[in-house]
């Protein structure tokens, strides 16, 4: 069965998202570990975080893939933000013991005119602080639609930071459907060629996780404007390539879409028709 859910509110602890969850047919969510604008994080509640735990293994749940705030620039041009950035990952990777062995995505930042190669350098310098050999949370590096200044636009930006981190054991990658496609990856034409060079770039394994998003733009746009699926430029043909091929299907695949609850129910419902 297809392991898929979306983005849920943390405002009624972990047992809510769970059972959130559980009403609109998924097996898995994405969340926030602290206010995504912000910095402030909620105390740990280890009863309700059990609780959560309880109920995915009864119900067969798939990793979960939590988020890090917008906020955290890890290669910002002022020290004050990255300093924020390294708090800010050191403090979740610990909070996300509370339920251990799921995934924690991040965006790689944006290097603010200083290059490329110095974006990466402070990444992967980040990281190699923040990571603990003991932590049972993999890390992801999310691709990027390439706006601006972003890094992780490429499959080799990403490599280059994975192999720059001692700790890499505890890396992965979250493929953003709109952001590839926005950053000129043709993943509608020509999906097994992306994944083909993915894995001679960055290794298959690495890739852990989905978010499965349409796109208000056309392929190359370095735009990253999410659509609902089956909306946008790339399309619900697309969309059954990607949840039945065999290197992304087993992953757990996370719904970013513009949608409310029911929406969401309804294009998991869809994704789950086309993967079988």
């Amino acid at each position: 069965m297809l392991t898929i859910g979306c983005h849920l509110s943390t405002s009624k602890g972990f047992l809510a998202m769970g059972q959130t969850a559980l009403s609109i047919g998924a097996n898995t969510f994405a969340f926030f570990t602290r206010n995504p604008r912000g910095g402030s994080a909620k105390a740990i509640d280890a009863a309700d975080a059990a609780a959560l735990r309880d109920l995915m293994a009864a119900n067969g749940f798939g990793t979960l893939v939590a988020h890090a705030p917008y906020t955290l620039n890890p290669c910002s041009d002022k020290e004050h933000a990255r300093e924020f950035a390294r708090e800010c990952m050191a403090d979740d990777l610990v909070r996300m013991e509370a339920v251990p062995g799921n995934y924690y995505n991040f965006h790689p930042g944006s290097h603010v005119k200083q290059g490329a190669e110095k974006g990466i350098e402070l990444i992967s310098g980040l990281l190699n602080e923040v990571l603990r050999p003991e932590q049972t949370t993999t890390v992801l590096l999310e691709t990027m639609a390439g706006k601006g200044t972003e890094v992780g636009r490429t499959i080799e930006e990403l490599a280059a930071i994975i192999e720059r981190v001692e700790l890499s054991d505890h890396l992965g990658v979250c493929l953003d459907t709109c952001h590839v496609h926005d950053g000129g990856y043709d993943i509608v034409g020509d999906l097994d060629g992306v994944l083909a060079e993915f894995d001679r770039v960055v290794g298959i394994d690495r890739l852990r996780a989905v978010h499965v998003n349409d796109s208000k733009n056309p392929r190359g746009a370095h735009k990253d404007r999410h659509e609902k699926i089956g909306e946008g430029f790339i399309g619900i043909e697309a969309f059954a390539r990607i949840v039945r091929h065999p290197q992304l299907r087993d992953l757990p695949f996370i719904l970013e879409t513009p949608n409310d609850l029911p929406g969401y129910a309804a294009e998991i419902a869809l994704l789950r028709g086309l993967a079988e």
